[in-house]
């Protein structure tokens, strides 16, 4: 099934046919006067609208804030600096677009079995430093903490069962091959992750915690080359086009993949 995002635009044509006024009729002397018109009346709505298209689909507005939503979800790509700007957002949600149709292509699976989805959750919601005040390893807290983030339960468990039938095809496509030593994990925990979360004033959870999700961020590292010359190549099929241009102000989410 491709993602909630990008939907496929559909355009309600209405015919205005040419029809008889009704006649106007005369007020009662007793008809109380219309009331004013309420002052929000007359502001603007402001709508959703279109920032990217992939050839008959496209990316809204409200796509690219419920991705940077989920971002809550990955304690590093809120703390490493450039993850979580609208432009990477974007990325992201058009790399991933791709990346699904090429699997529904294959006939490969794009989505997980509910119980390996619920495992993955469970760890997640361990990890998260944000968590610890909502106790999210309890359903309410869990439920919580979604709310306090504008997202529900169903939202979450689609995109997660996604991101693990990504990452697995990524493993068979990419990946045969590589280890990545428990050496390399810690360098990168002391190195990296737990100095920027620092700055953010927010606690580094245990290596143990996020050994597996560091493991995976080593392992795109190792074959972004061939990664990124294959998602060229979906891109120059894709015919994609950026509609608003406020989405190419940031160069550096160029290089960011759809796998997070």
């Amino acid at each position: 099934m491709i993602p909630r995002a990008p939907y496929t635009l559909i355009l309600l044509a209405a015919s205005l046919a040419a029809a008889p006024l009704p006649r106007a009729q005369t007020p009662s002397p007793q008809a109380p006067p219309p009331a004013p018109a309420s002052p929000d009346a007359a502001k603007p709505t402001e709508l959703d609208h279109v920032v990217a298209n992939i050839g008959s689909s496209v990316i809204l507005q409200s796509d690219v804030e419920q991705e940077m939503r989920f971002s809550v979800l990955d304690p590093l790509q809120q703390a490493l600096p450039g993850q979580n700007t609208p432009s990477a957002a974007l990325v992201r949600l058009i790399d991933r677009t791709l990346i699904l149709e090429q699997m529904q292509q294959q006939q490969l699976p794009t989505s997980t079995p509910k119980a390996e989805v619920d495992k993955s959750l469970a760890d997640v919601r361990r990890q998260i430093p944000a968590c610890e005040k909502f106790h999210c390893q309890t359903s309410q807290g869990w439920d919580d903490f979604l709310q306090s983030n504008q997202l529900t339960p169903e939202q979450v468990d689609e995109r997660w069962s996604q991101r693990i039938a990504i990452l697995n095809f990524i493993d068979e496509r990419f990946r045969s091959g590589i280890r990545i030593s428990q050496d390399q994990i810690a360098a990168y925990y002391q190195n990296t992750l737990a100095p920027a979360l620092a700055k953010e004033n927010q606690k580094a959870p245990p290596l143990a915690d996020v050994s597996g999700r560091i493991q995976e961020i080593l392992l795109e590292q190792q074959v972004s080359g061939m990664f990124q010359d294959w998602l060229s190549s979906l891109r120059e099929q894709g015919n994609i086009q950026i509609v608003d241009q406020a989405y190419n102000a940031d160069p550096a989410s160029k290089s960011q993949g759809a796998t997070q």
